[in-house]
């Protein structure tokens, strides 16, 4: 589903509210989807939490001829039902001094072995310039065992940041930090997950596939988000590596 901003001028999104979640238990003949959209990962509803809010200062900057698109994951249940999902979007009255950008160390290349009861897989992503870290979530399906996020300073010293050992695929939480950390340029951000694809976990699909990712809740996934709060007038492609293009001759 794709919505559309045209206005002239970009706007900042200072908080994003879900509504309730429900089953609906008989279409009605004029019921009507009503479906609207979020721009590149200002926020997400998962099972389990609310959706992410900004905090009061930072913001999401949502540029002016933006597409917004929503991706909804179904899961049937065996009765037909109507989704009319709503989304608000609230600005900020004035620019802000800081802005908000949700970025992952993300890992697509695994090959889960069937029946591997402990799987160990890495990503992990390196700062190219200093910023504040202020929230972090880990994603995975079904077969997640569970996530760490370490934190790799240039001076070779780590600290553990969070380790959730029992993750459940059904209750994804985003973790706010209580004090942001201030990270250095040339700090990676670090993330370790194990899957469990034996027969003993009561999540996995099929314990006899060899898994790789997708975007079905049989296949997996490993992302390890973060949020990142930095000079609103800093361009965003300070966090990025530039990539040179060869001609061929």
């Amino acid at each position: 589903m794709i919505a559309f901003i045209r206005e002239p001028e970009s706007h900042w999104l200072r908080d994003a509210r879900p509504g309730e979640f429900f089953v609906a238990p008989k279409p009605k003949k004029d019921d009507a989807v009503d479906t609207s959209a979020l721009p590149r990962f200002p926020a997400g509803i998962r099972s389990g939490p609310a959706a992410g809010t900004a905090r009061a200062r930072p913001a999401k900057l949502i540029k002016a001829g933006s597409d917004l698109v929503l991706e909804i994951h179904y899961t049937t249940n065996g009765t037909s039902g109507v989704d009319r999902s709503k989304f608000g979007l609230v600005f900020a009255k004035e620019p802000p001094k800081e802005r908000v950008l949700t970025l992952s160390a993300t890992n697509g290349k695994f090959k889960i072995p069937p029946g591997a009861p402990n799987y160990e897989v890495h990503a992990e992503f390196e700062l190219r310039t200093a910023v504040t870290l202020s929230g972090v979530h880990p994603h995975m399906h079904g077969r997640g065992k569970d996530f760490e996020y370490r934190i790799v300073y240039p001076t070779g010293e780590t600290e553990t940041l969070l380790r959730v050992p029992r993750y459940n695929w059904h209750w994804q939480l985003w973790y706010t930090l209580a004090s942001p950390l201030v990270l250095p340029k040339g700090t990676k951000i670090e993330c370790i997950a194990h899957f469990d694809n034996s027969p003993n976990n009561p999540d996995n699909a099929d314990p006899t596939k060899e898994v790789i990712w997708g975007d079905q809740s049989w296949d997996e996934m490993m992302v390890g988000f973060f949020n990142l709060v930095f000079d609103a007038k800093m361009p965003v492609k300070d966090f990025f590596v530039e990539r040179t293009t060869v001609a061929r001759r």
